[in-house]
């Protein structure tokens, strides 16, 4: 999947999680921008796991806190 794609799946995931539009979100965006908190970001990436059928293990999310951070978590992920 191209970054871009991934990128427009995380703007509708969050969308959904947050109930609330995220139209321009970009990679340096802040999750804390989002106002997503850690509950909110753990329902993001179940709902990514179950979407693009990956599993991303916990250790791969320390430290995550842009959106690049997690799409290069996921996209790790797709080639293994």
């Amino acid at each position: 999947m191209e970054r871009a794609e991934l990128l427009a799946v995380f703007a509708r995931t969050a969308t959904e999680v947050a109930e609330k539009e995220f139209a321009n979100v970009a990679e340096t965006t802040s999750i804390s921008e989002l106002g997503i908190d850690s509950l909110g970001m753990l329902e993001i990436i179940g709902s990514l796991e179950r979407e693009l059928k990956i599993q991303i293990p916990d250790e791969s999310l320390v430290g995550i806190l842009t959106v690049k951070d997690l799409l290069n978590a996921v996209e790790s992920r797709q080639s293994v």
